[in-house]
C-alpha cells in the first residue's frame, strides 16, 4: 500500500482510479458494506466523459487493523463522517504518517486534529468531481486542481497524486483557498438540491440566479469579516463561472438527497451561519437554505448511511 483511502464514495473512487492508472497502489478503508463489495469484485469502475469505461483494481477494507503504518492517507468521506474517520485513522496512520482531508466545508482538519495531532494532518482543496452512478461505479465530472497546503509529510503524497495526472500546486494559506470554495458551495450546493436540478439551470433562471448571488455575497462577507483574504476578487463572478463550467454537473449535495443520504449542509452553509452570528453578520438567505436542506432528509437516517 503506498496510498491509503478512507471512503468509498465518488470522490474517494475518482482519486483511487487515477492513483491506480500511474502505478500506486491504493487500499480503500471504510464502512459501506456493499461498496466494498461491489470495488473487491469489479474494482472502481470509471466512465470518462467521452463514453470510455475502464476498471482499476484496488485493496479494500473495514477493519484499520489492515492497514497499519499506513504513510499517505486521502480523507475524502462527507463531513458529518469526519470523525469516525479519524477515529478509524487512528488505528492505522504511521505516527510519522500524514491524512490530507479534501473534504467540503469547514470543521474537517479540525475534527482530524482532534484525534491525529497537528503534525499527522494536512489541508487542501480540490475542485474535482465525480457522480455515483451504482457502488464503485462513478462518472468522471472534473480532474479539477489540487491544491495543499505546506506541510513537512506532503512531499510523497504530493508526487503520488502528481504522477495520478492531478495539477497540484503548493500554497502557503489553504484557509484563503478552503474558504473560497465554501462560499461556492454554500451558493451552488443546496440550491440545486432543493430544485433538484444541475449547476449550470441556475444560471437560467432568475430568481434562482439572485438567490445563488445572495448567498454568495454573505458567505464572502463573513469571510472577511473572520479576516478571511479570499483567493478571488469577486465572489459573485467566481460562482457565476463555476456554475458554468460545470453546468452538467449534479453537486455532491443534490446527488446525496436523490439517494435520501445526509448532506454537507452542517459544514457548509451551517458554519457560514454559526460563524457569521459571532461576526455580527447577518446571514438570512444561508440560513434559509440551511433549513430547507434540513427539512429534506429525515434525522433517523443518519444512522443508515456509511462512509
Amino acid at each position: 500500500m503506498e496510498v491509503m483511502i478512507v471512503g468509498t464514495g465518488a470522490l474517494a473512487c475518482l482519486f483511487a482510479a487515477r492513483l491506480v492508472s500511474s502505478g500506486t497502489a491504493v487500499t480503500m478503508l471504510g464502512t459501506w458494506r456493499e461498496g466494498l463489495e461491489t470495488l473487491h469484485r469489479h474494482g472502481v469502475r470509471l466512465l470518462e466523459n467521452d463514453g470510455h469505461e475502464s476498471r482499476f483494481p484496488v485493496v479494500v477494507t473495514m477493519d484499520p487493523a489492515e492497514c497499519r503504518c499506513a504513510k499517505n492517507a486521502l480523507v475524502l468521506v462527507k463531513s458529518w463522517q469526519t470523525e469516525r474517520a479519524a477515529q478509524q485513522l487512528a488505528g492505522c496512520l504511521d505516527d510519522a504518517g500524514v491524512a490530507l482531508t479534501l473534504q467540503n466545508g469547514l470543521g474537517n482538519r479540525e475534527a482530524l486534529t482532534a484525534i491525529l495531532g497537528a503534525e499527522r494532518v494536512a489541508l487542501g482543496v480540490t475542485m474535482a468531481g465525480a457522480s455515483l452512478l451504482a457502488p464503485g461505479y462513478i462518472r468522471v465530472a472534473g480532474n479539477g486542481k489540487v491544491k495543499l497546503g505546506t506541510h513537512p509529510r506532503l512531499e510523497s503524497l504530493a508526487d503520488h497524486l502528481s504522477k495520478a495526472g492531478f495539477s497540484v500546486e503548493i500554497v502557503v494559506d489553504p484557509d484563503s483557498l478552503l474558504w473560497g470554495k465554501l462560499v461556492v458551495n454554500a451558493a451552488i450546493n443546496p440550491l440545486t438540491a432543493l430544485l433538484r436540478i444541475p449547476n449550470g439551470e441556475l444560471l437560467k433562471r432568475p430568481s434562482a440566479r439572485q438567490l445563488m448571488v445572495d448567498a454568495a455575497r454573505e458567505a464572502a462577507t463573513v469571510a472577511v469579516a473572520r479576516g478571511v483574504d479570499l483567493p478571488y476578487a469577486d465572489p459573485i463572478e467566481m460562482v457565476e463561472e463555476v456554475a458554468h463550467q460545470t453546468a452538467t454537473n449534479l453537486s455532491s449535495m443534490l446527488q446525496d438527497i436523490l439517494r435520501g443520504a445526509p448532506t454537507e449542509i452542517e459544514a457548509i452553509n451551517g458554519a457560514i451561519v454559526r460563524l457569521g452570528e459571532q461576526a455580527g453578520v447577518p446571514t438570512p438567505v444561508n440560513h434559509a437554505l440551511y433549513r430547507l436542506v434540513k427539512g429534506l432528509v429525515p434525522q433517523s437516517e443518519k444512522q443508515e448511511l456509511l462512509i
